[in-house]
Formats: structure tokens, sequence, C-alpha cells
């Protein structure tokens, strides 16, 4: 399997296509903002007409997972689900078959100045080219009035 990943502001998923607003960037903040991670996955001929499993979380710079405060305490900001795929008629067998994704996320308090990066897994299985890194804004300067 292979996938192919891109920060965005928004993402949809309609009629096969991924529909991206704002993509392609790698810097963000320092407030929290709304934001998507557009997916496109490519399934392998024989990996079609099978349940697979996908997982996308939020590291650190040290590697170490993102937890956020929630009413019910921190959280790791992670995302999770399913897909299968048929075999659609008219292909040739053994072409590879696209699965759009589209991720949208609300906005995440994450600390300005540092460096983050979305990985992903599928079916347990992790590439090292299958991961996002951005980096937010440091706060502005405090003025003084003199």
């Amino acid at each position: 399997m292979k996938a192919t990943m891109l920060l965005c502001d928004a993402a949809q998923v309609a009629d096969g296509k991924l529909y991206i607003l704002g993509g392609g960037w790698s810097l963000t903040g320092p407030a929290p903002a709304p934001s998507a991670i557009a997916v496109k996955i490519e399934i392998d001929w024989h990996e079609a007409v099978t349940a697979h499993h996908w997982e996308l979380w939020l590291e650190d710079a040290d590697g170490q997972p993102v937890a956020v405060e929630t009413a019910e305490g921190p959280q790791l900001v992670e995302i999770r689900g399913d897909f299968e795929v048929g075999r659609p008629e008219g292909i040739p067998e053994g072409s590879p078959i696209d699965l759009p994704l589209a991720v949208n996320l609300g906005p995440i308090p994450l600390n300005p100045g540092s460096r983050f990066t979305w990985k992903l897994s599928i079916d347990g299985v992790q590439d090292a080219a299958w991961g996002l890194s951005f980096t937010t804004r440091p706060n502005p300067p405090e003025t003084t009035e003199a």
C-alpha cells in the first residue's frame, strides 16, 4: 500500500476525488486554527476486498504523542478508522485502487514555536514517507509602550 498526505485548511471527498482548500502548508499559528489532512491511499489489487484499519496521531519534536486537555482530562490527538475497497469493473486486473480520505480537524491548542508530525499507520504498518511535519509560529514578542 502507498499513501500520499497533504496538510490543508479543509478537505472533502466527493465522487472518488479529494477536494482540497488551502493545501500544502507547513507553518501555522501561533493561535489554534482548523486544519485538515488529505490522504490518497493506493491499495494493491490483492489487498482489495479486505478490511483495513488506519490510524493518524500527532507527535512532538521528540517523537512523543501529543495530548490536549479536555473536560475528561488529557486526551491523545489521534484519529482512526476502517476501510474496504472493491475491485471496480473495467479496470485491468492488478491495477492499484485509489481511496481518498479527508480528515478535518478543529483547532488544536499546540505550543507556539514548536515542531509536530502527523504519523499514519495502515494495518499496523508505518512508512517513513507517511508523515506530515509542521511548525507552529512563536508568539509575537510583547511590546512595551514608552
